[in-house]
C-alpha cells in the first residue's frame, strides 16, 4: 500500500516548469452576468483591482445553532 504524500512532497510533485504553464482566464460577475476580466476596458479593470473581498459570517438561528 502506498503511503500518503506530505504537503511538501505533494507540492514538489505538482510543480510545473515555466514552459508547461498557461495563462488563466479570470471571469467575474458584472451586472447579473459573467464576463472575462480580459474584455474589460481600462477603467473597469481598475475598478476590479480595487474590489474588497470579504467572508460572510455563518448564519446562526435565534437560539445560537447554525
Amino acid at each position: 500500500m502506498n503511503k500518503p504524500l506530505t504537503t511538501l512532497e505533494a507540492d514538489a510533485a505538482f510543480q510545473l516548469a515555466d514552459d508547461e504553464r498557461q495563462r488563466c482566464e479570470i471571469w467575474t460577475r458584472v451586472m447579473g452576468y459573467h464576463r472575462p476580466v480580459s474584455s474589460f476596458n481600462k477603467g473597469k479593470k481598475s475598478e476590479f483591482a480595487e474590489r474588497t473581498y470579504f467572508l460572510e459570517a455563518a448564519r446562526r438561528d435565534l437560539d445560537g445553532r447554525r
